[in-house]
């Protein structure tokens, strides 16, 4: 999703560059990162695209940052470009924590030193990691090895794995605990960002198909039942990217402090998922047999799609977050939700 903000010639070189490696690569199941990718990445000055110039990073934003995950779910190239940049490198950088050119990732403990589903731990080289003492929050810049790390998968093949460790052993610095406050909801939109990327994928594709392909003597998109089902995709995929459109703008314009923030993204991730459901079945309805085959692209948006709305939060859990959050608001405090 590009956004007015983005220079077109840096989203260009962007999509140019993925599209590069997409023709020459074909994609790795399960995904792993690759070196050469990463590097040439760098070199562009991708990998720390939000980091601040002082310390190595290119001085971009988030919107810059949307355009290049959308340009990356595009082309099926899969690698930790938002939990390093995005999330990890974010919040050591904001800790007071020094960042070299290591790839990282980030992970939040619970009580038991145990972190489920970690993204990309396996391939990362430092990671993040966060824990609660005594109700204060520390973050480490923990070497790898260091770490106790159980390889796993989500459903397309990225690393989700399993991290534990001694809180005794690191060494860590307070954090605010708004800021993890701020790394669960940018956790959180990434995933959305992610998400309407897919969906978008997947209404091209479809658009193409009923446009390409005949039955009966005339182009799918000539019947009524086909049309009713682009139109849902459409209007599912456009209402949730809108959603995470105002999430990603307000979150931008408060430095990620607007007062409303948490709803807006529990709003994104709620539609979002919902949209999920209709725009993957509608597109494999209106994709028929190929459109369940390896060889199509198909599949490589729909199931990312369902894949990365259960991350960082289930459906479930973001539309129990805004039930809860307008019923606690009472008809009076409502419209203050969801307006700046």
């Amino acid at each position: 999703m590009n956004a007015p903000e983005v220079e077109p010639a840096l989203a260009d070189m962007m999509d140019a560059v993925l599209a590069e490696t997409r023709a020459s690569h074909p994609p790795q199941v399960p995904a792993r990162r690759d070196p050469e990718l990463w590097r040439r990445l760098d070199e562009l000055g991708l990998v720390r695209l939000t980091g601040d110039e002082q310390s190595g990073g290119s001085g971009a934003g988030w919107y810059e940052a949307a355009a290049l995950q959308a340009a990356a779910v595009r082309h099926g190239i899969r690698i930790p470009l938002a939990e390093h940049d995005l999330l990890a490198c974010w919040l050591l950088e904001s800790a007071g924590l020094a960042v070299d050119g290591a790839v990282r990732t980030v992970c939040l403990l619970d009580a038991h030193g145990r972190a489920a589903g970690v993204p990309w731990a396996s391939g990362a080289e430092r990671v993040a990691v966060v824990w609660q003492v005594a109700g204060e929050y520390l973050v480490a810049d923990a070497a790898a090895e260091h770490l106790d790390i159980t390889p796993g998968t989500n459903m397309i093949g990225e690393p989700r794995d399993t991290v534990v460790a001694d809180p005794a052993s690191l060494s860590g610095v307070p954090v605010p605990t708004d800021r993890i406050a701020q790394l669960r909801l940018k956790c959180a939109l990434v995933r959305s960002l992610q998400a309407c990327a897919a969906m978008d994928e997947a209404l091209a594709l479809s658009l193409d198909h009923v446009t390409s392909r005949e039955q009966f003597g005339r182009p799918l998109s000539r019947f009524q039942a086909v049309q009713h089902l682009i139109s849902d995709i459409a209007a599912e995929a456009a209402l949730a990217r809108s959603a995470t459109e105002a999430a990603l703008s307000a979150a931008v314009a408060s430095d990620w402090s607007a007062r409303h923030l948490e709803f807006l993204v529990a709003a994104a991730r709620s539609c979002t998922g919902h949209a999920a459901t209709v725009v993957v079945r509608n597109a494999h309805q209106v994709h028929g047999a190929i459109g369940t085959t390896s060889e199509h692209r198909l599949h490589e948006f729909t199931r990312a799609a369902l894949a990365w709305r259960s991350e960082f939060g289930s459906v479930k859990h973001w539309d129990d977050r805004v039930t809860d959050m307008a019923l606690q608001a009472g008809a009076n405090g409502l419209w203050g939700l969801i307006s700046p």
